[in-house]
């Protein structure tokens, strides 16, 4: 019961629009084949740098970005990064980290990197300037962030531009099962956080998301767009800050 209760969290805020970042999807779910832009921001774990570069060996957008300068995940992020590329790592913003990382495993460089923002909502305002400052054409986007924080970084930018046609496509999915009695996760899943940690990230989105005094929304700190939450992601959130002892809604 806990393990179906934290995938119902993760499936809401990890949210994928398509199956897969190919052409043919892409044209199903909006109608194009091709993107203006796409974004990877860099609070995501090392698996969305394949995912990114997946992305670009596709062909699913004009332009790639990534944004990401040093916050509180950068240090995690260097730790992981640095048995993994071949140059000092301590003073590279996320940014440059999974440029570094896709140019090394892929051979592959991003369009643009944003290096200055420290958080989930000066990401998504500086990444709205450099696109400005560049004159590049963006009338849609895909966005792919750690899958804890995907609902809110495109609720971010339906705040400020919610002209702009955004396509989830979270990092990553993670299904945690119950085995004896142990959580774990169903696959392997590079630089995955620990289940504690996913747990903990995830409830402290229910509570940013949840539009009232405590939360993001329009009702609380005005960061994000309203989010409708569901009664069942609810009730998710209930039954596992009983275990994980987070503040409820």
């Amino acid at each position: 019961m806990l393990a179906e209760s934290i995938n119902i969290l993760g499936d809401f805020c990890g949210v994928r629009d398509v199956e897969s970042l190919k052409q043919e999807n892409l044209k199903s779910f909006c109608g194009q084949s091709q993107v203006d832009v796409m974004v990877l921001f860099g609070g995501s774990i090392i698996a969305g740098g394949d995912v990114f570069a997946s992305a670009m060996r596709e062909g699913v957008a004009k332009t790639y970005i990534i944004v990401g300068g040093a916050g509180h995940t950068t240090d995690g992020l260097r730790t992981q990064m640095k048995p993994l590329l071949s140059v000092e790592v301590e003073n590279m913003t996320e940014a440059e980290l999974f440029n570094a990382y896709i140019k090394k495993y892929y051979g592959l460089t991003a369009d643009y990197l944003e290096t200055e923002s420290t958080n989930c909502g000066n990401n998504i305002t500086y990444l709205l300037k450099l696109i400005e400052d560049n004159n590049i054409n963006c009338k849609s986007m895909i966005l792919s962030q750690d899958a804890t924080m995907q609902r809110r970084m495109t609720a971010g930018l339906k705040k400020y531009r919610p002209d702009i046609l955004a396509v989830n496509y979270a990092a990553y999915r993670a299904e945690v099962i119950d085995k004896d009695s142990n959580l774990s996760y169903k696959s392997n899943i590079k630089g995955m956080w620990s289940i504690e940690r996913y747990v903990n990230l995830l409830l402290g989105e229910i509570v940013r998301l949840n539009d009232d005094e405590n939360g993001y929304g329009e009702k609380g700190k005005g960061f994000i767009a309203h989010v409708d939450i569901p009664a069942q992601v609810k009730s998710a959130f209930d039954e596992v800050s009983k275990i994980y002892k987070i503040r409820k809604m």
